[in-house]
């Protein structure tokens, strides 16, 4: 019988919380720690660390600089995470929350990925109200006028959204942003509060609220959204709603492996 099968499972499962736990911790380190550090932040006994940290890096979940003995995260958890990404489908996992956002809200609650520079619709779920926005899979809308779109915009890197701001801006509405300095002015906005306001932008009457949703690398990869009537999604009633997009949002984020730097602030009223 293999020596590890003799050992008590209480046994087997602390090891296995030890090594999760040197893991977590060198992740949150933007540079590498040494043994000792690593002894002292766990509380662990440096003959277990050892061990623990030879097991790890001979199957690379960890790297040991050679020149100064530190460590840092190896790369085979990029390959599993990688494969783990490759095997994710995003509106399979985004529809559980979907659905819960539209009980909550009782508006139609969708979520797109953006496609040169529009937002497509991967996903959605109906809200309960007798009125509400129609919904399509597939359906396209332009990112510069959407509220899933813009909460996407507020975050692309400068030629990506150079590239969308090259092309004419057309009114929808006589409410649509039309110029550079509008639209990059409400993306701002965008970032400060956490979320993207469509307010009868593309479509009179219709008024829409978006938030970003990350991936494990701290990328926007997509944006989920509410929307309905303006008469019932009023100015008033928007923080509210903002708040439940943006906490769905982070949810979903959460489960495609994205940790957030720091706690969500509040919305603020339009």
């Amino acid at each position: 019988m293999a020596r590890n099968s003799a050992q008590p499972a209480t046994y087997r499962v602390q090891v296995l919380e030890r090594a999760v736990d040197i893991l977590q911790l060198l992740s949150q380190e933007s540079g590498e720690l040494s043994a000792g550090e690593v002894a002292v932040r766990l509380s662990l006994h440096k003959s277990t660390l050892h061990r623990l940290l030879t097991v790890l890096d001979q199957h690379r979940l960890i790297r040991r600089n050679a020149e100064t003995g530190r460590y840092t995260l190896g790369l085979r958890l990029f390959e599993f995470g990688t494969r783990a990404v490759r095997g994710l489908q995003l509106h399979d996992q985004a529809q559980p929350h979907l659905d819960q956002l539209a009980r909550e809200t009782g508006e139609t609650a969708h979520i797109c990925v953006f496609d040169n520079v529009e937002m497509v619709s991967v996903a959605y779920a109906e809200g309960h109200r007798s009125l509400r926005m129609p919904a399509t899979v597939g359906r396209r809308t332009p990112a510069y006028c959407s509220a899933v779109g813009k909460a996407v915009l507020a975050y692309l890197p400068g030629a990506a959204l150079d590239e969308v701001l090259a092309r004419p801006l057309r009114a929808w509405t006589e409410k649509t942003l039309v110029t550079r300095e509008a639209l990059l002015a409400d993306l701002r906005q965008v970032r400060i509060r956490g979320y993207a306001v469509d307010n009868e932008e593309i479509e009179k009457g219709l008024r829409c609220i978006g938030g970003p949703v990350w991936n494990y690398s701290g990328e926007v990869v997509a944006a989920l959204s509410v929307a309905g009537p303006a008469f019932r999604i009023t100015r008033t009633r928007v923080p509210a709603m903002a708040r439940a997009v943006m906490a769905t949002a982070h949810r979903l984020s959460a489960e495609l492996g994205y940790r957030r730097p720091a706690q969500l602030e509040s919305p603020r009223r339009q």
